[in-house]
């Protein structure tokens, strides 16, 4: 494939629909899902039950989990040599096969080893999807399209969930065979990508240094928090449903099956909204939904909330996330063209500096106060809410925040 000549985004607009640049990422869209979505709802159950895991090791599993994604300036090093089309599909690949392997060593050590692998093939792939994205769909759709794309990975999720709500229990599963299946499957669908898609060129040559500009500052920031803050929820929300609640595979499957749902149904009129509304507004919407959410997180804890709760929270707290490709099209909006790639890899590590260390420090702290993690997430939320203050309504190059000078209105 990548041996063919490159097709300009207006010839790949002429093919089939099923071999248009659109049509590889929402591919590539429902390929990731599979095995992460199947990755993260097997894995509190598989580390407590196999590994003996308590909150200390889960938060170093996550700390490491999260140095790839810190090291996502890489890709910048990487696009020497590789095309970002088919880097995408290689991280996509290793995800996979490294999916398909994380039982086969139920150790510290051999957990340590193939989640540093997947992490790896995860944060590359998002890394250069989230540049894909941007460089193939136009401005002016990009709310619409990346608001498809977060329903059609929700939907992809839904399938792995439903599958494994209705037959891990029934068929006594195992954790080495779900693995090995949603593993596979995801290397199989990027090797057909690989095959079944021409080499698309975007309109824009990119930079291929790093990048790091001033009037980005808020762009960096959001980045900062939004990585901050999102590591508290992937870490700590589920493992407390197992934890305190005694959630069992198939019933933490069917709460990840609800927020799936809620999000592939949610997501396409998210998008509208963005798109009619604008990015701060929508953040906004996000971060203070996020700040109630989690303060209630803190109250399972402090006031012994129940499990109804503590599930309606979670199917909540994934809904007020699902807004967060707002922060994608502000950068679109902002950017150079030929800036999105080199600064879709900074921002990637700039999202996970505080990933890099924060799950491990926070591991012995939830031994002494879960309640105290969450109520540390909301605080960051509040610091994300007076950051998207600072949006203009109508984002553009030179007007990348409100300290930046008032634009004529549109």
């Amino acid at each position: 494939m990548f041996a063919r000549p490159a097709l300009t985004l207006e010839t790949a607009r002429t093919l089939p629909f099923w071999r248009r640049p659109e049509a590889l990422l929402y591919l590539m869209a429902a390929a990731m899902p599979i095995s992460f979505s199947t990755w993260s709802a097997l894995l509190n159950n598989f580390v407590i039950e196999a590994a003996h895991f308590s909150g200390r090791e889960i938060g170093w599993l996550h700390s490491v989990r999260e140095i790839p994604g810190f090291l996502a300036i890489g890709v910048i090093v990487l696009l020497w040599v590789v095309r970002e089309q088919a880097l995408a599909l290689s991280a996509l690949a290793l995800l996979g096969a490294a999916t398909a392997m994380t039982a086969m060593f139920p150790t510290f050590g051999g957990l340590l080893v193939t989640t540093m692998l997947s992490s790896i093939g995860f944060h590359y792939f998002e890394t250069v999807n989230q540049s894909l994205q941007l460089q193939w769909t136009p401005k002016v759709q990009a709310p619409l399209v990346l608001g498809r794309i977060v329903a059609i990975g929700s939907g992809a999720s839904l399938v792995a969930y439903g599958l494994l709500v209705l037959t891990w229990k029934t068929f006594d599963l195992s954790y080495g065979l779900v693995y090995g299946i949603a593993g596979g499957s995801t290397l199989a669908i990027a090797v057909l990508a690989a095959l079944a898609f021409p080499r698309f060129q975007a309109p824009e040559p990119q930079l291929k240094h790093f990048v790091l500009r001033k009037r980005y500052w808020l762009y960096y920031a959001l980045q900062f928090m939004a990585g901050a803050r999102r590591q508290i929820f992937v870490v700590f929300a589920a493992f407390m449903m197992v934890e305190r609640f005694g959630f069992q595979v198939h019933e933490l499957t069917a709460l990840f099956l609800i927020n799936y749902a809620a999000n592939m149904v949610v997501a396409p009129f998210l998008g509208q909204a963005v798109a009619r509304w604008g990015e701060r507004r929508a953040l906004l919407a996000e971060y203070g939904g996020l700040v109630i959410v989690f303060l209630a997180y803190g109250g399972v804890y402090w006031f012994g909330w129940g499990v109804v709760i503590a599930a309606g929270l979670y199917v909540l707290d994934h809904m007020f996330f699902a807004l967060a490709f707002a922060l994608k099209t502000y950068f679109q909006k902002i950017a150079d063209p030929a800036d999105i790639a080199p600064t879709a890899a900074v921002a990637f590590t700039i999202n996970h500096i505080a990933a890099v260390f924060l799950p491990a420090a926070l591991g012995y702290l939830w031994l002494r106060a879960p309640g105290a993690v969450f109520g540390l997430a909301a605080a960051m939320a509040c610091v994300s809410i007076c950051l998207a203050l600072l949006i203009p309504r109508h984002p553009e190059k030179g007007y990348e925040t409100i300290l930046a000078g008032r634009r004529a209105p549109r």
